[in-house]
């Protein structure tokens, strides 16, 4: 059962525990508020952490592996951005929850921060005066388009009688953020909290942003180029991406579920014993332009290492490793899906 308290006396581990599970959520955790309406659409409490006792879950969004950016510090530019994220790969959960009537929003920040600080979180952020740059830099005034969050539909009157929708309870008003990480089966999950007044000035609900990323690591091996599509695309174009090549952040070494895509290169070459190929690394723009240069290079060259030697044996004169760093984009780096496009090895027909 959820710890409610409006005092700022520690709570124990063993509530917090009650709090933060490591499984699924306690009986009656899912219970939506009463008064408040339906949850939203498909949606669901994160088994990390329950909500505030009452409260109905108003926005939801889940992906089992996506990529999230997190604060690292709470430092914001002038164009209203935080000036240290970082980009964290794995499961990604967002949740908007709106409390009873009545509550506020320190009295439901106060009980999270509580959960959440007994059971070990690790503070990046941790604000509840002036706020707002915060509240500006993670974006959470837009949350309705950038998110894809599925909306609850219900209406909800402020004690003036004005309304405000579901999808606009995040407001910038008593708004306290809290981020950082927990150790979690091993794993550093990234909470990022704000609460808010929600909707507008005249009103006396409190709303809660969620967002948890669970790191881990994609399920790879899922894109191949087989040798047809492969010499279809020498012919047609000259060149062709290949993503089915993987390898670890920021370094060179071939990983194991790149074999697939290894096996079908080689049976290209082996096919066509006069093809002469360039093996080409690209890489996003995250980081400098010379690093990014250095490791271009020696993702190639790891490439065609593996092409030379057994069990393939693709002479070493017949491939030329080349590295172009950042240089030949195919999308914007401007967000993640187009640096995830970005960062390939290329087949170009010498």
């Amino acid at each position: 059962m959820t710890y409610r308290s409006s005092s700022p006396r520690a709570i124990t581990r063993s509530a917090a525990i009650a709090l933060l599970l490591a499984g699924a959520a306690l009986p009656g955790a899912q219970a939506q508020g009463q008064g408040l309406g339906k949850d939203a659409p498909g949606s669901q409490d994160h088994p990390l952490l329950q909500r505030f006792t009452g409260s109905a879950l108003i926005g939801y969004a889940r992906a089992d592996w996506d990529t999230a950016r997190v604060p690292g510090s709470p430092q914001v530019g002038p164009d209203q951005k935080f000036k240290d994220l970082q980009t964290v790969e794995g499961k990604v959960t967002r949740l908007v929850y709106l409390a009873p009537l009545g509550k506020s929003p320190l009295e439901v920040y106060r009980n999270y921060e509580q959960a959440l600080s007994a059971a070990g979180l690790k503070r990046t952020i941790s604000c509840e005066k002036d706020c707002y740059d915060l509240y500006q830099a993670l974006g959470l005034s837009g949350i309705r388009s950038i998110d894809g969050l599925a909306w609850s539909n219900k209406f909800y009157e402020t004690k003036t009688g004005s309304t405000f929708q579901a999808s606009s309870a995040l407001y910038y008003r008593e708004a306290r953020v809290l981020s950082g990480t927990l150790q979690r089966g091993g794993v550093e999950t990234h909470v990022t909290m704000l609460t808010t007044k929600a909707g507008n000035d005249s009103s006396d609900y409190a709303a809660t942003y969620l967002q948890i990323v669970e790191p881990k690591a994609m399920q790879t091996g899922q894109v191949t180029v087989d040798a047809k599509a492969l010499q279809s695309g020498l012919l047609t174009d000259g060149k062709i991406a290949l993503y089915g090549l993987f390898f670890d952040t920021g370094k060179a070494e071939i990983k194991p579920e790149s074999k697939a895509q290894l096996d079908e290169m080689a049976k290209l070459l082996q096919g066509n014993a006069q093809l002469k190929v360039h093996i080409v690394g690209h890489t996003d723009n995250a980081g400098s332009l010379d690093a990014n240069q250095s490791l271009s290079l020696a993702r190639a060259q790891a490439v065609v290492a593996a092409l030379s030697k057994p069990p393939y044996g693709i002479a070493a004169t017949r491939l030329s490793a080349r590295g172009v760093a950042s240089l030949a984009p195919v999308a914007s780096n401007a967000d993640e899906a187009g640096r995830a496009r970005n960062r390939r090895v290329e087949l170009v027909q010498q």
